[in-house]
């Protein structure tokens, strides 16, 4: 009997980690591949997805998601929210930068609105809210990249378009959290839940602050975060997941805790650059080199294809929902005209409307909660593929036009 048990525990082990040797090597040779073709300017999530949907049960059936896929997948979708939180820079979110950028926020949030509920109104969409709060968002992982590329992070326009993504995110999060709780739960309680999480991260803050003065933990800390302790990483990793815990316990989304986890540990190591510089560096290592593609890959296998590509109207609604994510996201930027002239406006639109990861991610929530229909929600990741294919290339070219004499 031991050995009857044995045996089929190693069965049930060899095809989980089949699978997930697969979606290893997904992740492996996507980039690889793409870096032959640096000309080509294709993310390499997009081809991830992509992958993930062909080697995925609705076309060849190589991989199924099991519970190590499923396991690595959510780590990969926390590290994802994670490491966009880390990117937020606090202390730009004051003066005209930040009020410029939340007027563009909330005229982004009313029009997706209004365009939302016109199309449930017309039996477009069967949850117009839910997808609204989707479609405000942007991808601030793709886009603080192609602003760094241009050197333009550090400029009045690129800070401007940082902080104005960094709202977006926050407050897609924030309003995701708060009208679709994990639960149910009522809108009261989970605003006294965010509260309580907002209570917490300022206990942490202030007792951070006084660590700081603690010389012998400093020193400790510098000592051993480049030894095979690597301290600080586990540290983040140990902060991630117990906010992690903490929002599931209170009946919330994952994507909060992982984001305000990664919010809070960017306030709190400000000065990464003069104390230990390589620490963030290593956190986007583990975080991009292991768990996110996992998640991406995930999503692919995840996606319906075949019932996608014989939906007539899943079909019809993807250069429809492009279309309302241009609009929704590249008509406020108009916003900055006054601050950085209408050619930067015109870029800060198309790369504000670039969004995929947090998309992916809620219509996974979505689905799960029954606020999505498969069709709805390929139709959006599709959309969301799109945006990131089309509108960075749009506002590059842009882009080397002003920098061109």
């Amino acid at each position: 009997m031991p050995q009857g048990i044995s045996t089929i525990g190693g069965e049930m082990a060899e095809e989980s980690f089949r699978g997930l040797a697969i979606v290893a090597g997904v992740a492996f040779f996507v980039p690889l591949l793409l870096g032959f073709f640096p000309r080509l300017r294709l993310p390499s999530v997009v081809l991830e997805i992509a992958v993930g949907a062909v080697i995925g049960p609705s076309v060849l059936g190589w991989v199924h998601v099991d519970g190590p896929i499923q396991t690595l997948s959510r780590l990969g979708l926390a590290s994802l929210l994670f490491l966009a939180g880390l990117e937020i820079e606090v202390e730009q979110l004051r003066g005209r930068l930040l009020k410029v950028a939340a007027e563009s926020f909330l005229l982004s949030v009313a029009l997706s609105l209004t365009l939302c509920y016109a199309l449930w109104s017309l039996r477009f969409l069967e949850s117009p809210l839910f997808v609204a709060i989707l479609l405000a968002s942007t991808a601030l992982g793709v886009v603080v990249p192609i602003l760094k590329d241009a050197n333009e992070t550090a400029s009045h326009f690129g800070q401007l378009l940082i902080v104005a993504i960094s709202i977006a995110d926050f407050g897609t999060i924030i309003l995701l959290a708060l009208l679709f709780s994990a639960q149910g739960a009522s809108f009261g309680k989970t605003l006294l839940l965010l509260g309580s999480i907002g209570v917490l991260c300022a206990m942490i803050v202030f007792a951070a602050a006084g660590v700081v003065r603690w010389r012998r933990l400093t020193g400790t800390l510098a000592r051993l975060q480049d030894t095979t302790a690597m301290i600080r990483i586990r540290g983040a990793a140990f902060l991630l997941i117990a906010f992690l815990v903490l929002v599931e316990k209170l009946g919330l989304e994952i994507i909060l805790g992982a984001f305000v986890a990664g919010s809070l540990l960017g306030f709190i190591d400000r000065d990464e650059k003069k104390n230990h510089p390589l620490f963030r560096t290593k956190l986007q290592a583990v975080g991009f080199g292991v768990f996110v593609p996992v998640f991406f890959v995930t999503s692919g296998i995840q996606f319906n294809l075949r019932a996608f590509l014989t939906s007539r109207s899943a079909l019809l609604a993807v250069p429809l929902f492009l279309a309302v994510l241009l609009i929704v996201r590249g008509a406020p930027a108009l916003l900055y005209r006054a601050d950085v002239g209408t050619r930067d406006s015109m870029v800060a639109g198309l790369l504000q409307a670039t969004s995929l990861p947090f998309i992916v991610a809620g219509v996974r929530i979505g689905v799960e909660l029954g606020r999505l229909s498969q069709g709805t929600g390929a139709a959006l990741i599709a959309a969301g593929m799109l945006s990131v294919l089309i509108f960075p290339v749009s506002a590059l070219t842009l882009l080397r036009r002003k920098a061109s004499p």
